[in-house]
């Protein structure tokens, strides 16, 4: 079924996912909000099942196909997250998925994959490679391929983050998203802004690979080399032929941020100990932006915690390693 991004089609987003993903809450941070002077909230995607927004987005694509198109089982690319929201929603429905990987997913995300049920196909280094099976695969096989951001279905499940958070916090100044692909900072975005023009949206990635980082400033798609980082689930091109969140991300983001993968295991570590939270690298860097003193709030701040499926050996390590200074 065909989606015009705008407010109507979060909305029904909204009402399509209602009994899937959870309503998440804003959580207060005592912490942060002293730090900046300014009122912090956390809103704490953690909450879902699947453990990251991802099944938002992943519930309201699936939901909005055609019977006959999910009949034919459906396919998708992911760094770890998306598959595993495609896997749950997938198998809720009694549909079949296959998860294309590249081989630098983490071990436990591809075993949650698994866990639920999906075939896993590992290919390549990065994910641009696990996109050309994917797409065999939609070819050869006629499965429907779940994009896990270049859709307008699953930018408008991510989009409805942003309708909770002005539900909430009808005065927010300005909102932290962690960005890769853009679907979750391009809905979250064109929510917003539908209410609080004057808001301030600012993505935050990795200083190596973030690719809608290097896209914008090329003002167009550009392939970024991928290499490992403690914000595994923010890897990832964004399509040469990128069709909705590149213009997005240019049009709806005030500023995007790059953080160091000390900056990163800082975020990690701030969310355990002082907010008694797990949280992967790609959900910690909002609250390492401010923790690095490269964003400072100025009024009533949301933070997305995107995801808390992280290794638990890589948290302890994470959690021993020195602070930054």
């Amino acid at each position: 079924m065909s989606i015009t991004l705008d407010l109507a089609a979060l909305r029904a987003a909204q009402r399509r996912i209602a009994d899937r993903a959870i309503r998440t809450g804003l959580q207060h941070s005592k912490t942060l909000s002293q730090r900046t002077g300014s009122p912090v909230f956390l809103k704490m995607e953690t909450r879902q099942q699947t453990g990251s927004f991802k099944l938002r987005g992943a519930t309201s694509a699936i939901r909005n196909l055609e019977s006959e198109q999910r009949g034919r089982g459906l396919v998708t690319i992911s760094t770890g997250n998306h598959g595993r929201a495609v896997a749950f929603a997938g198998r809720a429905e009694s549909l079949r998925v296959v998860v294309c990987l590249s081989s630098l997913v983490p071990a436990n995300k591809v075993a949650a994959i698994r866990e639920l049920g999906a075939e896993v196909s590992i290919v390549g280094n990065c994910q641009d490679d696990a996109q050309v099976e994917a797409e065999r695969l939609a070819r050869d096989e006629g499965l429907i391929l779940i994009s896990p951001f270049d859709d307008p279905a699953v930018i408008a499940g991510q989009g409805t983050i942003g309708l909770e958070i002005l539900d909430d916090l009808p005065g927010v100044s300005e909102v932290l998203v962690p960005l890769s692909g853009g679907g979750l900072a391009g809905g979250i975005a064109l929510a917003i802004k539908s209410r609080r023009p004057h808001a301030r949206i600012i993505g935050i990635s990795m200083s190596t690979g973030a690719a809608m980082h290097a896209s914008l400033e090329a003002g167009q798609p550009v392939i970024v080399p991928e290499g490992n980082s403690l914000a595994d689930s923010l890897g990832g091109g964004i399509g040469l032929d990128n069709r909705f969140t590149f213009d997005l991300c240019r049009r709806l983001l005030d500023d995007v941020i790059l953080l160091s993968e000390a900056e990163i295991a800082s975020g990690i570590r701030h969310a355990f100990q002082n907010e008694g939270e797990v949280v992967e690298g790609a959900g910690a860097v909002g609250i390492a932006a401010i923790l690095a003193g490269k964003v400072t709030p100025a009024g009533p701040t949301a933070i997305i915690i995107s995801g808390r499926n992280i290794d638990a050996g890589l948290h302890r390590q994470i959690l021993d390693m020195p602070a930054v200074a």
